[in-house]
């Protein structure tokens, strides 16, 4: 079952200054099912930062539909639009986005916070989210207490707590180093394999070999897919370089 719809998907920005037209996404439709584990690849320019802006409901299509749940997010009325993203949608990005002056603690429960919610129902998911996260001994320390791989749990937890449909992670290993970036990697997995959606962009060939799907997009469209099926994560490793090869003619950084 298709928990999000992306159907003949357009943006085309026009410069301030000579109105010079460029065409980001050009007829771009795929979906993504309940409790599946995709990963956006592409070059520079591929439209992989606008797709994710727009599945995040921080900026609008020129055309096409965003459907999550049966919802055209792209027809959510801007006064609506924080809530929404709250409610729906868990975020990790590369910088973790975590604020300096709040504990760990404080930063995982900031969404429930901002959706009113009682403080003994923020405990009861915090807890067990946290244990499982491995950070139930780190809630007291602030961000610069911690290492990146600890950091990016906490952002991990902060974007899982209001249990939403969609996680969207934007290049979630970029600042880590390789060790903890392959745990994140392991986590991701277990969280998938417990029901949660996952959407992933990256340049990372070893974080996409994780994923169940690999979608390569080509100027603004969908270029190739690659399903994970029988293989393992190191044979999906090879099978998304060589993809990488032929869409750009080159080598991609591991």
């Amino acid at each position: 079952m298709a928990l999000l719809e992306i159907r003949h998907l357009q943006k085309i920005y026009t410069a301030r200054f000579g109105g010079a037209r460029v065409q980001a996404l050009s007829d771009l439709s795929f979906a993504v099912d309940q409790g599946e584990y995709l990963a956006i690849m592409g070059e520079s320019g591929a439209g992989k930062t606008t797709l994710l802006n727009i599945l995040a409901a921080l900026d609008r299509p020129s055309g096409g539909e965003v459907l999550l749940n049966g919802q055209d997010i792209t027809k959510i009325p801007e006064r609506q639009l924080a809530a929404f993203r709250r409610d729906h949608l868990g975020f990790v990005f590369q910088d973790f986005n975590l604020l300096d002056t709040f504990n760990l603690r404080d930063n995982i429960l900031l969404p429930l916070v901002l959706a009113d919610l009682p403080y003994a129902r923020m405990e009861e998911r915090l807890l067990p989210l946290a244990r499982q996260l491995g950070i139930d001994g780190l809630l007291d320390k602030y961000p610069y207490e911690v290492s990146g791989g600890q950091k990016q749990r906490a952002a991990v937890a902060r974007a899982l707590i209001t249990r939403p449909a969609l996680v969207l992670a934007d290049e979630p290993t970029g600042a880590l180093d390789s060790r903890s970036a392959e745990s994140l990697l392991q986590l991701f997995g277990r969280i998938n394999a417990s029901g949660q959606t996952l959407l992933m962009v990256t340049h990372s060939v070893r974080a996409a070999s994780h994923a169940s799907r690999v979608l390569f997009l080509r100027d603004g469209q969908v270029y190739h897919q690659l399903f994970r099926g029988g293989s393992d994560s190191e044979q999906m490793f090879t099978r998304i370089q060589n993809t990488l090869a032929a869409l750009t003619g080159g080598e991609e950084d591991a």
